[in-house]
């Protein structure tokens, strides 16, 4: 297994430690961070942090395995599944914690389901769908919002501007949009067979 593919397991071992912070309310957790009118759970930095760690890697796997010539099957098939696994995770924790509504989380989670059905199609038609613009954009918004739902709002918060309410529904309209774009730009592939 090489360098690439270890990362990208690396992240995915991540995520149940992400969750253990989020959903698990330990005794020994020191009093909430005070910083003035702002209050932020310990918990919920850590797996912020964690959060952060775990994201950032998904480029710097891509990055090793396409400038070393190390991409793999096995690679192909655990990147986007851990990309997957840890924005869904987070999503269904967000949303346990009352902070992201259920709807967005379906909404999110439904068009990765979708896409990567695309993508099934496309592997059995022996062609590829390749990552869009509004994909990676789609990816980095939601990174965005839940980063700011897991630092409730920090720094936006000494503004008074709901900037994660903000980014969360940026982040749905452009998830809606890129999955929707996949398909428009793939609608080839969904041809009925002439049989």
């Amino acid at each position: 297994m090489n360098l690439p593919n270890r990362i990208t397991l690396a992240r995915i071992c991540l995520i149940p430690f992400l969750m253990v912070f989020l959903l698990v309310d330990f005794p020994f957790y020191p009093e909430p961070l005070h910083l003035g009118s702002f209050t932020l759970p310990y918990n919920q930095l850590i797996a912020a942090f964690i959060f952060i760690v775990a994201a950032s890697t998904d480029g710097i796997d891509g990055y090793l395995a396409r400038k070393n010539n190390m991409v793999t099957n096995l690679g192909k098939l655990l990147d986007p599944l851990a990309d997957k696994l840890l924005v869904t995770a987070v999503l269904i924790s967000l949303v346990q914690m009352g902070k992201l509504d259920s709807w967005i989380a379906v909404v999110i989670i439904s068009r990765e389901f979708a896409v990567t059905g695309l993508r099934q199609i496309a592997l059995l038609d022996g062609s590829v769908v390749a990552a869009s613009a509004w994909g990676k954009l789609k990816t980095v918004v939601q990174i965005v919002a839940i980063v700011l739902l897991l630092l409730n709002n920090f720094p936006f918060s000494y503004t008074g501007i709901h900037v994660d309410e903000i980014a969360v529904y940026v982040a749905a309209l452009i998830t809606i949009w890129s999955g929707i774009d996949y398909f428009i730009k793939n609608k080839n592939l969904l041809h009925l067979s002439k049989a």
